[in-house]
C-alpha cells in the first residue's frame, strides 16, 4: 500500500489530485481547513484543521503514520492568495500568507520527511507557482511565499536525495479553481488578461496540474527527478513576445 498526504484536498487542485491518486490505488490522507468530501472506494483518512497550527501538523502526521504504517508521498498543495499593492499590505497579512504557503509546507515536509528518511524512500511535491519564478505586481506576499517554497524544494532535494527522498515542485500558471473565481470577483483581472498571455490560449485545469503531481510521485516514471521545478503553464514563461506579436500567431 502506497500512502499519499494531500493538503488543501477539499477543492480545486487538491481535490482533483486526490481523485487521481485514489484511481491509481493509493491510500489517502487528506488535510484541509474544511471537511473533505468522501472519495468512493478509496482507503481514506480525512483530517480537518488549521495548517498554521504546528500541533495540528504534528498530530496529523502521527495519526497518518499510525493508521497506515508508512508515508510515501506528500503533496503540499494548500495555499492562499493575496492581491494588494505592496505599500498597503499589513505585516500580519504578509506573515499569514507565509505561514500558510511556506511555513506549513516546511513543517509538513520536516515531520513527514523524517518518516520517509527512516524508510529511505519517499517523494515530496510542493505546489508552487509561476509567481515563484518571477515578479507579478500586487502580489508581494504570495510571490515571496512561492519563491521561498521553490528555494525550500531545492534545499530539501539537496539534503535528502542521497537518502532516498525526492523533493520537487510544480509551478502552475493560472488555473480555473475556486481561488481564481474569488480573485477575479475583486475585479483585478479578466479571463482575457490571462488567455491572451498564454500561448496555449486557455487556463490550466486542476486535472493538468494533478497529472503532473502524479508523475512526480511515481518512482517508476520519475525516479531520477529531484530538485526540479516543473512549470505547467501553457508556455507562459517561455513566451517573451509583445502582445500584438503573440496574438498574431493565434
Amino acid at each position: 500500500m502506497t500512502v499519499v498526504i494531500i493538503t488543501g484536498a477539499a477543492q480545486g487542485i487538491g481535490r482533483r489530485t486526490a481523485e487521481l491518486f485514489a484511481a491509481a490505488g493509493y491510500a489517502l490522507a487528506l488535510l484541509d481547513l474544511k471537511p473533505c468530501p468522501p472519495l468512493p472506494n478509496a482507503d481514506t483518512l480525512a483530517l480537518t484543521g488549521d495548517l498554521t497550527d504546528e500541533s495540528f501538523i504534528a498530530s496529523s502526521i502521527a495519526a497518518i503514520h499510525q493508521r497506515f504504517g508508512s508515508i510515501d508521498v506528500l503533496v503540499n498543495n494548500a495555499g492562499i492568495s493575496n492581491i494588494a499593492p505592496a505599500e498597503t499590505i499589513e505585516a500580519s497579512t504578509f506573515r499569514h500568507v507565509l505561514e500558510v504557503n511556506l511555513v506549513a509546507p516546511f513543517l509538513l515536509s520536516r515531520d513527514a520527511g523524517a518518516i520517509m528518511l527512516q524508510q529511505r524512500s519517499g517523494s515530496i511535491i510542493n505546489i508552487a507557482s509561476i509567481a515563484g519564478l518571477f515578479g507579478i505586481a500586487d502580489r508581494a506576499a504570495y510571490n515571496a511565499s512561492k519563491h521561498g517554497l521553490i528555494g525550500l524544494t531545492r534545499t530539501l532535494a539537496a539534503e535528502w536525495g542521497g537518502r532516498g527522498v525526492r523533493v520537487n515542485a510544480v509551478c502552475p500558471g493560472w488555473v480555473k479553481t475556486e481561488m481564481d473565481h474569488a480573485d477575479q470577483a475583486r475585479g483585478t483581472y479578466t479571463d482575457a488578461d490571462i488567455t491572451d498571455r498564454i500561448p496555449m490560449a486557455r487556463f490550466a485545469t486542476p486535472d493538468d496540474i494533478a497529472r503532473a503531481v502524479l508523475f512526480l510521485a511515481d518512482p517508476t516514471q520519475s525516479s531520477f527527478i529531484n530538485g526540479h521545478t516543473l512549470t505547467v503553464d501553457g508556455g507562459w514563461i517561455a513566451d517573451a513576445s509583445w502582445q500584438s506579436l503573440r496574438l498574431s500567431h493565434r
